[in-house]
Formats: C-alpha cells, structure tokens, sequence
C-alpha cells in the first residue's frame, strides 16, 4: 500500500509540475513531462555525478538520472534557459557561477538557483608514464601556450609567441617539441586554468605587470593557436588515450582523471610539486579549484526525487572525508565547510548577487 501511495504521489508531482510548465510557455511549446533528474554540465564533474547517480538508481525507487557532458559554460547555458521540463534540473560546473549567469538565469524566470560545493579538485599537465618528468612553473607554462609573451631578446615589447621547444624556454626541461592538449573555451577547467596558471604566469614579467584592463587581459588569457595549444574537447578520457598514442604530447585536466589513469599518465610537478590527493588537500599543489553543481529550486518538489538525490550526493558516505568519491578522485571538504553546504542544500537557500559582492 505504502508503495502505491509513493507511485501516485510521484505521479501527481509530475501531473502538477506539467500543468505549471504548460501554464508558463503555452501549449505549443509544453512537453511531456519527467520522471527523472536531468543532469548537465561539467566534464570534470561527470564522473563523480555518474557515480552518485548510479548509486541512486539501484538503491532507490526513482529513476537513474541522465548526465551530458556539455562543459561548464555549455551546461549554465542550457540551465539558465528556463523553468520547466524542457530544461535541465542541475548543472555540474568545475568554477563558480558567474554574476552574469545568474542574472541570465532570473531574466528566465528561474529565481531560486542553489549553489553546491561538492569538494576540490588539481588541474594537472600530464603526460604518459613512457615519457619525461616534467618540473614546470607558471611562467613556463604561460611562455609555452600564451599567444602572445614578452620578447625573447629582453626588449620591452610583447610579441607573436616563437617558442617551439620546452627547452627554449628552460633549459633544464626535455628537448622536446610544445604540444598540449587542452579544453575548448565552454570548459570550466580552461577558466581555472586561465586564472590559476596563465594569469599568475603572465604576472611574472614586468613588461606585462606594466599593462592594464583588456591589453593585460588580452596577454595573459589568449591561447596560441599556431599548432603548440590543441582544443581537445570535453572528452578528458580521449585526451588521457591520445597521449598515450603520442608519447610526446602532454595533456590538460583534472586531478581525478590523473588519479583513475595512474596506470596509463601522470602529473607534471608544478614549482616542484607533484600533484597528488595530499598535496591538493593540504594546499601546497598551487593548481586546485572547488567544484560546484548548481540546482533550480522550483524543480526540486516537482522533479520526483531530487530530494533525495541531493541527500545521497551530500552524504557522509559519499562526500564526505572517507566518501566514496574520495576513493574516485575527489578532494573532501573540511567538516566546517561541508556542514555549511549541507545547511544550505538542506535549506535550499537561493544564491543572489549579494553573493558576488566579495
């Protein structure tokens, strides 16, 4: 009995959810309405949701939720296009929303975005295990990859960038030719990667310090696209294959897709430390960011078991110090961290742009 009535609960849910979704675009638009969680967003988030949603689909009575690797920026885009069946109901994202974002969001009508940190993640420039070690800094990898760098002969001028070698740039790193695979634009981990190695790489030279506004941001943001930087999608597990097929290439991603192909890649040392879980706990490893996934709170009492998707993915059990997701690559949150995030799911409390103001 208790079984039906949760069956007619869930259908009535869906029936009413539907209703308001007709209501709001109009009949010619309306679709059928969901059974199940729509997922969206972040490659790097991807495997740790999958696993969540696995573990909800067999230990639960709703329905595995579908998850698409869009990218961070792809998955904002398709979730703040509006409230209803057609959209999504949660995007993974490897960076925190923009204010822009969430001001697209409220002009569709989507007022109650929640915002969940789920842990913290490296990102790492890896290569096959056949091939050499490489010790980078910053301001090697920016000479490397930049469109744009600071002259090689010292004058004061900023130039189309012409090292084709790592040697060229540091003589104590492998003779060998600059090719990395990197994400597209729509990738979280390139806006990461940007502010957390290009940026502070750019700032090491005075004739850049010397810039301001777009001319700066212009140097230290803008990627070669003369062959050495290679958009390789969103697809970090190609990216992890097409190393191995080209010993020679090195690769950029998350900590996570280091820490599942340990067998196969491993991380570049970055101002002489090796990315590994306790470095990027602890905070030495320079290249680590939070990641996030974000809900659309009118969909939570109405997309039948996001509520209880949510429970699971914010458990002890599964984010939590010894979770689960841990043992798949994720970096836990401190206890006093995690605690607030739990409130805040539990409360379901909206972001507002009071909260980009620090």
């Amino acid at each position: 009995m208790k079984r039906i009535i949760n069956e007619l609960t869930v259908q009535l849910r869906i029936a009413v959810f539907a209703s308001m979704v007709f209501m709001a675009v109009g009949s010619a638009q309306a679709q059928s309405a969901r059974d199940y969680i729509s997922i969206v967003g972040s490659s790097t988030v991807y495997p740790f949701a999958t696993v969540v949603a696995e573990r909800f689909g067999r230990s639960s009575s709703f329905r595995t939720p579908t998850i698409e690797s869009t990218g961070s920026g792809g998955g904002l885009k398709l979730f703040c296009s509006g409230v209803g069946v057609q959209y999504p109901d949660i995007t993974n994202s490897s960076r925190r929303i923009r204010a822009s974002e969430l001001s697209d969001c409220t002009s569709n009508g989507i007022d109650e975005v929640v915002e969940v940190k789920i842990g913290y993640d490296g990102i790492v420039l890896a290569n096959d295990k056949s091939a050499p070690v490489y010790d980078v800094t910053p301001a090697d990898i920016y000479l490397a990859l930049a469109k744009n760098v600071p002259a090689p002969d010292g004058s004061n001028a900023v130039v189309p960038n012409p090292y084709e070698f790592w040697s060229e740039i540091n003589p104590d790193l492998p003779n060998a030719r600059i090719e990395v695979l990197g994400p597209p634009p729509t990738s979280g981990t390139r806006d990461a990667f940007l502010e957390l190695v290009m940026e502070p790489g750019c700032g090491a030279f005075a004739v850049i310090k010397a810039l301001s506004g777009d001319a700066r941001d212009a140097v230290c943001q803008e990627m070669r696209e003369d062959g050495p930087f290679i958009e390789a999608g969103e697809n970090d597990n190609l990216i992890v294959q097409k190393l191995q097929a080209n010993p020679r290439s090195l690769g950029i991603f998350g900590f996570s897709f280091l820490d599942q192909n340990a067998d196969k890649v491993r991380g570049s040392l970055v101002n002489g430390i090796e990315p590994t879980f306790d470095s990027i706990a602890d905070g030495s490893y320079p290249v680590s960011r939070p990641l996030y996934f974000y809900v659309k709170g009118a969909h939570v009492d109405f997309i039948p078991g996001m509520r209880e998707f949510l429970g699971e993915f914010m458990s002890e059990a599964a984010t939590g110090e010894y979770g689960y997701l841990s043992d798949k690559g994720l970096i836990p949150l401190p206890d006093d961290e995690r605690a607030a995030v739990e409130t805040s799911v539990r409360e379901l409390k909206p972001l507002t742009s009071a909260d980009f103001s620090h």
